[in-house]
C-alpha cells in the first residue's frame, strides 16, 4: 500500500495531537489501576501501617476529586461486620496477608495479597481476617465514603428465620 503521507520526526512529540493525561482516574479500570500502583509502591504505605489488637486500624492515605484511598490493617480475628458503603462504589485490594469476604448472598471468598474486589453502592459484605497472620488492605471509595451502614450478619438472619419457623 503506497501513501502520499510522510511523517518527519516523532509524531508523539507533537503535544497538541495527544489527549491530555488524566490527573485522576475516572473509570473503574482507572481506580483499579490506581490501587495496583499504590500497592506496588510498598515504600509509600508500609511505614504507615499500625496493628491494634483492640480496634481495626485505618488511615486515609490519599484523596482526589470525589474519591478517597484508605489503608487498613487487620490482626487475626478482626472483622468489619456486615455492612455496605452507602452511595459509594469501592475497590478492595489486599496488600499483605489473607482476608475473607462474606457477601450478603452467603458466598465466602478468600482474598490473598494482590486480590481485588470491586463493589457497587449498596453491596453488603463482611471482611474478616480468618488467618493466623496480620493482613493489610487498600480501599478506594468513589465518591468518598460518607456512611457505612451495618447489617445483620447472615448467621443472625438465618437464626431469625429459624426462630420464626419454630
Amino acid at each position: 500500500m503506497n501513501s502520499d503521507i510522510q511523517i518527519a520526526g516523532d509524531p508523539l512529540a507533537v503535544p497538541h495531537l495527544l489527549p491530555p493525561a488524566p490527573a485522576h482516574p475516572s473509570t473503574v479500570a482507572g481506580f483499579a489501576g490506581l490501587a495496583r500502583a499504590v500497592a506496588a509502591d510498598r515504600a509509600s504505605w508500609e511505614p504507615l501501617v499500625r496493628y491494634d489488637a483492640t480496634l481495626r486500624w485505618y488511615h486515609r492515605l490519599r484523596t482526589g476529586p470525589g474519591y478517597e484511598l484508605w489503608l487498613l490493617s487487620w490482626v487475626p480475628g478482626q472483622s468489619t461486620g456486615a455492612h455496605d458503603h452507602g452511595r459509594s462504589s469501592g475497590i478492595l485490594t489486599v496488600l499483605d496477608g489473607t482476608l475473607s469476604e462474606r457477601a450478603g448472598d452467603g458466598r465466602v471468598r478468600s482474598l490473598s495479597a494482590g486480590a481485588q474486589r470491586v463493589f457497587a453502592p449498596g453491596y453488603v459484605h463482611d471482611v474478616v481476617n480468618d488467618s493466623l497472620e496480620p493482613a493489610v488492605s487498600l480501599h478506594v471509595y468513589y465518591p468518598g465514603l460518607t456512611e457505612m451502614p451495618l447489617h445483620p450478619s447472615q448467621s443472625a438472619v438465618a437464626d431469625q428465620g429459624a426462630a420464626l419457623m419454630a
